[in-house]
This record gives structure tokens, C-alpha cells and sequence, in this order.
């Protein structure tokens, strides 16, 4: 992979299941042999070391050197932590790939803040580093118009990084409310196109590096020889149509969908990393993980077909 890419993660919603998703296709990366860095941008919940299973930062660190600090100016350019090393999960500690996966952690109660130069120079700086260092840098973003949003959007416009390669992916749930939610934080008013178009992104460009990611797709194949629920599996294919066409018509349908993930058990329960060893004690499915893979294989395309 000759090409360094930046992936901002983010969604209209809470709930879209964008940072476990997020953290699953980064770790599918690294396991492929990709160096990959992990971004915590939400700044008033900074828990992706919670995701890594990294107990001592599970809300962001404490030790003055995370990302809230460096970019409000209150601290140097902070240190990536090796997940691999760091994790208090075993079977994560324990895998040998030959891959790189550091995550650059959120501080503990730092809270959302305005988005001012200084600010966005800082983020441009980090970003050009990471770019050097890292193969994929993963920025994940909070909910929403977020103030987060409006810092990479303005960096990414600038020097250095306009040329840079970008994905924006763009999570949310099978449901009517997040397909509305997801074109709206695209396509609406003060949405990802109109933010970025004000702050110098060329319109056309930036909406070919967004991507849809749906998330707990329930499947509408099962019930099929049960009788006492065969209406009820039949109402529901019926939705799904419903929701296909509602999705086509905000300009979110397959064509520029990314991927799929199916709905997951464990996820249900408890938002981790989904090792291969716990496909092998049969405990997650080996469907959610294919839907990482596939995900992580689109996502870096190297061909760019998916993205032209």
C-alpha cells in the first residue's frame, strides 16, 4: 500500500455502533500487516480504551498527555500507546502479528471545545505525523455537528493535507430515523458538504470519500420453516424493502454503501475487539468478522474502483 489514508469515523447518532466498528476494521488492518493509529476525537467521551480493553485509560488518560491537551495547546504532542502492549486482554496481549496498532487516547473529563486556529493547526500537525508513521490513521469523531467535525474538516482543507487521501465513513443503524439522521449530517444544513465547502473542500470531491457503514443489520432469512412466525418474517423482508427504498432515496443506498455489519451477541453485551479466538470458542460469530474483513478491504481498495 503506497498511499497513507486518513478515515474520520462519525455519525449523526449515538448508538450507531461506530466505535466498536471503527476499532474492529483498525485491528483487521493491523492484523493484515498494516501500521494503523486509532484517534480518539470524542472529546467528552473519550473511551476507545475501553474498546482495546485497556482498563488504566477505559475513560482517557490522566497523565496530562492526551489528545484534549495537545490540541488546546495545554501540553506537547502526545504519545501513541501500544494497544497490543497496553491491553489487559489476554488473548489481544498475546497475538504476535507483525503489525503496529497505537491508539492516541482522549483525556479523562476534558469536554468539547471551540475550534479555533490554534486549535486546528494542531490537529494539522498530528495528522501529518501520523500520516508519516502510520499506514491508516483512524479519527473517530464524536455524534453529531460536533466541534471535532468542524476541526478536521478545516484541517484537512489546509495545507498540508488537502491532497491527502480521506474516507469519511458514515455509521448508522438499519432503521428509518438513522438513514434521515445519516443524509442529514451529510447533505443538510451544516452537514459534512456545506461545513467542508465553507472552509475551502471541493463539494464534488469530498462526497466521493464518503461511505455509508450499516450497522446491526438484523437478517430477514431466518424463520423461514417456522410456521407460527412466518408472518412475522414476512412483515419484516417487507421492512427491509421499505427501509432499501428510503435509503436509495436519501442518497445513501448500496452504491455507496461500504459494508454491513450483521447484529452480534457479544456486541449486544459488552463492545470489544472480535478476536478470531473468540469465533473459535464459538462464543462471537464468524459472519460479524467476515463483515470486518470486508469492510477493511474496502476501505483501503487498492485499486480505488470503490472510491472513483
Amino acid at each position: 500500500m503506497s498511499e497513507r489514508i486518513l478515515v474520520f469515523s462519525t455519525s449523526d447518532k449515538g448508538g450507531t455502533g461506530r466505535s466498536v466498528t471503527s476499532c474492529n476494521i483498525a485491528y483487521r488492518l493491523s492484523v493484515q500487516g498494516y501500521n494503523v493509529a486509532y484517534l480518539d476525537f470524542d472529546f467528552g467521551s473519550p473511551t476507545s480504551g475501553a474498546l482495546f480493553e485497556i482498563d488504566k485509560m477505559d475513560r482517557g488518560v490522566t497523565d496530562n498527555q492526551g489528545l484534549h491537551r495537545y490540541l488546546t495547546g495545554k501540553d506537547k504532542m502526545p504519545t501513541g500507546r501500544d494497544i497490543r502492549s497496553e491491553t489487559n486482554r489476554k488473548d489481544l496481549h498475546a497475538l504476535r502479528h507483525p503489525y503496529q496498532l497505537t491508539l492516541f487516547p482522549g483525556d479523562r473529563g476534558g469536554g468539547e471545545f471551540a475550534p479555533t486556529d490554534k486549535v486546528v493547526k494542531q490537529c494539522i500537525d498530528l495528522l501529518t505525523i501520523c500520516k508519516q508513521d502510520y499506514d491508516v490513521t483512524f479519527v473517530d469523531l464524536s455524534a453529531g455537528r460536533s466541534a471535532a467535525l468542524e476541526i478536521v474538516l478545516r484541517a484537512t482543507a489546509a495545507e498540508p493535507l488537502r491532497e491527502s487521501t480521506a474516507r469519511w465513513l458514515v455509521f448508522h443503524r438499519w432503521t428509518r430515523q438513522h438513514i434521515l439522521a445519516a443524509n442529514g449530517l451529510v447533505h443538510g444544513p451544516n452537514g459534512i458538504l456545506v461545513t467542508g465547502a465553507k472552509f475551502g473542500h471541493e463539494a464534488g470531491r469530498l462526497l466521493e470519500s464518503v461511505r455509508y457503514v450499516r450497522t446491526a443489520v438484523p437478517s430477514t432469512d431466518e424463520g423461514a420453516g417456522d410456521k407460527d412466525r412466518g408472518p412475522q418474517w414476512a412483515w419484516l423482508r417487507k421492512q427491509n424493502e421499505a427501509l432499501e427504498q428510503l435509503a436509495q432515496a436519501n442518497q445513501i443506498g448500496l452504491s455507496v454503501t461500504l459494508g454491513t455489519t450483521p447484529v452480534e451477541p457479544v456486541l449486544q453485551w459488552r463492545e470489544q475487539v472480535i478476536l478470531d479466538a473468540d469465533v473459535d470458542a464459538k462464543i462471537a460469530n464468524k459472519e460479524t468478522v467476515d463483515a470486518f474483513e470486508e469492510l477493511a478491504e474496502g476501505l483501503i481498495d487498492k485499486d480505488g474502483l470503490f472510491w472513483s
